[in-house]
């Protein structure tokens, strides 16, 4: 498996923080996914612990083959950032995976008071799905097999997804970058 991320962090990535922020974290997950809403939550606690000095990149990587709704929940993540919204539609993905059929991502779009029309338009758009296909083969050349998969400022992280692990591993390669 390829420890390195291939395709590195830039402000065209989903960006929670600071592009310049001294730790990074990026996620290769899967909206259906289980074990990413899991490990996302634990990132919620570490965003709280290091604030500023940390950004999190989430990229889609929808294990279509697994989980039926991925790719559709991506593209409603991916249509809801062109209208700049696309954490809160991610956070809603996430806290109600187990509705992602598309009436409910409809139902999401009015909740978020996007511009429905446009929403419909846009996740079927190439563009959108474009931008997928460009994250999973950036997954796949990572060495990104299944979600969620972690890389620590462009390492390949195996450790716990738990936020104290996750957060020592976050200061280490920090404190590596600084010497």
């Amino acid at each position: 498996m390829n420890a390195q991320l291939s395709d590195p962090v830039s402000a065209g990535d989903h960006l929670r923080g600071r592009l310049d922020a001294p730790m990074q974290l990026v996620v290769y997950g899967d909206y259906e996914c289980p074990y990413t809403r899991r490990a996302l939550i634990q990132v919620r606690a570490v965003r709280r612990e290091l604030g500023d000095d940390f950004v999190l990149v989430y990229r889609n990587f929808p294990l279509v083959e697994i989980h039926p709704h991925a790719l559709g929940a991506a593209q409603a993540a991916e249509a809801a950032a062109r209208q700049d919204k696309f954490w809160e539609m991610h956070d809603l993905l996430f806290e109600r995976q187990r509705a992602l059929a598309d009436t409910d991502l409809v139902t999401y779009a009015r909740q978020l008071g996007l511009d429905e029309a446009r929403f419909d338009t846009d996740r079927g758009s190439a563009p959108v799905r474009s931008r997928i296909d460009a994250e999973a083969r950036s997954g796949e050349s990572s060495g990104v097999q299944g979600t969620p998969r972690l890389f620590i400022d462009g390492q390949f992280y195996s450790g716990s997804y738990d936020a104290r692990p996750l957060i020592e591993a976050l200061k280490s390669s920090l404190a590596r970058s600084e010497r």
